[in-house]
């Protein structure tokens, strides 16, 4: 990375502004989202994907397979299509049957594996799963789009790409799990793994063959009902299909305990923020940066969503970048003009419109950017620093937690909620302090009051021990030494810690799911209250066939973020 010096002169954002988390809440999906990162060195290093199996009976219930190979290794997806009635269809994690079940294997699928996999890979936690697996996940077919579409191809139509403004895929997955979980591979046995040492490779590798698998089987279905009129997808219609993802606060204590992680991830957009404000400003790179805009300010009206808020908050950033695109239509050609675009934007238009005119300039250095994507990786180690003077570990918490102390615990709203994991599915929820039960039980995911327990007692421990070191201090108070090592862990980085009280009655789970969701490339979100969300991932990007052809203009391939729906003139083949 960068040094702290060369950022300050390129202007890079502090972290009292960029960790807050309402503004983490409106990220979204960039270059460097592990989506785009993954199409990338797909591309660069010529990976193939091929159908070694599909072996689907009229329906399309059976089972698939597809072989990935690329230069350092082979790799199958398998997958399982079964009958599901409607009473047992539920996007809940608690669900225990799915339309479809899928995994990706290391290696190769001799028929013993396959038999382990076919008897336990659709029990997913139940199962008692292969190490060689990578990932397992799960999916339901959309209710709104799957059925339609097999029924327009079959009789000869193609499906209407507005069909997909609302629900942008065939399939919906709820979980996709990796590390270790279940009995699969764990994740530090892949650190070494040139395919996916990338965040999430993996699980975004399994995204990937499934939305190939969704239209695959369409085909299939639609061929096998009506052969003598059935006809294939628009190529255009299929690159604008992406895969749907359901999840809820499963995901968000992920933010909170890997602050590292986080640090690294936000550290390298920053710093591609700031690279693009500086880059050279010419005619050809600010009507570049217009088309992006339009582009975009497609994308968010055609966004259908349900939820009344967010689409609100579309409707603003419609209306904000319609503004945008006027005033760059108008202004001169200046070496300043990005600076002047986003101190506007930060002066005067909402944080999810600011946040997307970054996420744009930020695609105007592909060959910067694409050097910080390893970046992104960091070996996650916190350590203790036991010698460290007791006074200096209560100036790193005065001046890098200060964020911390300012928040007042003695408020009842500072302390409305208590998080904790349901026995049900060991997953995690939100009580309301004093009204609902469990709080005994927990989870210190908020970390702001973990900073004042331990400032507290750093504080009165120094009154009679001026010149104690950590570890004198820790003997006696053994229970904060996970907080001790976390506060000297973090003093030395910028972007680890979000700026947010996790406990007050305004903090919107929401956020922490969208902050993530951002990183792993997720688009048209779609929250359902404030505690689940919808989001769609690869809409719009290559197909396999484009990436089997091997292009060899990486830029233009990798141009798909922000995707309007194709306009298909004939409906017919």
């Amino acid at each position: 990375m960068l040094d702290m010096a060369t950022l300050n002169t390129l202007g890079i954002r502090p972290p009292n502004v960029v960790m807050d988390l309402e503004r983490l809440g409106t990220l979204s999906a960039s270059r460097l989202s592990f989506t785009r990162c993954l199409l990338r060195q797909m591309a660069r290093q010529r990976w193939q994907i091929t159908t070694q199996r599909f072996d689907l009976d009229r329906e399309g219930y059976g089972s698939a397979i597809y072989r990935l190979q690329t230069p350092n290794g082979r790799y199958h997806i398998v997958i399982f299509s079964q009958e599901l009635t409607e009473e047992k269809r539920s996007d809940r994690v608690i669900a225990d049957a799915w339309d479809l079940t899928f995994g990706v294997v290391e290696g190769d699928v001799e028929d013993a594996l396959m038999e382990s996999l076919a008897e336990n890979l659709p029990l997913q936690e139940a199962g008692r799963q292969h190490p060689q697996l990578l990932v397992i996940s799960r999916a339901n077919k959309s209710k709104r789009n799957f059925e339609h579409f097999v029924e327009q191809l079959a009789s000869g139509e193609q499906p209407n790409p507005q069909d997909l403004k609302t629900a942008g895929y065939l399939y919906r997955t709820t979980a996709v799990y990796g590390n270790g979980k279940f009995g699969i591979k764990d994740y530090f046995r892949l650190r070494d793994n040139l395919d996916f040492r990338q965040p999430f490779a993996a699980q975004m590798i399994a995204l990937y063959v499934l939305r190939q698998f969704s239209i695959d089987q369409l085909e299939h279905i639609a061929e096998n009902r009506a052969p003598d009129t059935a006809i294939k997808l628009n190529s255009d219609i299929q690159r604008f299909i992406g895969i749907g993802n359901s999840t809820g606060l499963g995901m968000a204590p992920f933010l909170i305990n890997h602050p590292l992680l986080i640090n690294h991830w936000i550290h390298c957009r920053e710093q591609a923020l700031a690279i693009a404000k500086v880059s050279t400003v010419d005619e050809a790179m600010q009507n570049r940066f217009v088309s992006l805009c339009v582009r975009a300010l497609g994308y968010y009206m055609e966004s259908d969503i349900e939820d009344h808020d967010q689409a609100e908050r579309n409707r603003i950033v419609i209306s904000e970048l319609e503004t945008v695109v006027s005033w760059l239509q108008q202004v001169p050609c200046e070496d300043t003009l990005w600076y002047q675009l986003t101190d506007w934007a930060e002066a005067a238009l909402s944080l999810e419109t600011q946040e997307l005119l970054n996420s744009l300039l930020i695609e105007l250095c592909p060959e910067a950017v694409e050097q910080l994507e390893d970046d992104q990786l960091v070996e996650e180690s916190m350590e203790l620093i036991p010698d460290m003077p007791l006074i200096q570990l209560k100036q790193i918490i005065e001046t890098q937690f200060d964020w911390a102390l300012s928040q007042d615990l003695d408020e009842p709203d500072e302390r409305y909620w208590f998080w904790y994991r349901s026995i049900e599915k060991e997953e995690p929820r939100l009580g309301v302090r004093g009204v609902d039960q469990g709080v005994e039980k927990e989870l210190s995911l908020a970390i702001g009051p973990r900073v004042q327990e331990v400032y507290k007692l750093v504080s009165e421990y120094l009154e009679d021990n001026a010149t104690a070191v950590t570890i004198e201090f820790l003997m006696g108070q053994p229970r904060i030494v996970d907080a001790v090592r976390r506060i000297q862990s973090m003093s030395n980085t910028a972007y680890g810690e979000i700026r947010g009280n996790l406990w007050h009655r305004n903090m919107k789970p929401m956020h922490l799911l969208r902050t993530k969701l951002a990183f792993l490339g997720a688009s048209r979100f779609d929250p359902l209250g404030d505690r689940w969300v919808r989001v769609t991932f690869f809409q719009g990007a290559p197909s396999i066939a484009e990436l089997n052809a091997e292009p060899l203009d990486l830029v233009e391939f990798d141009d798909w973020s922000f995707v309007n729906a194709p306009n298909i003139q004939e409906r017919c083949p």
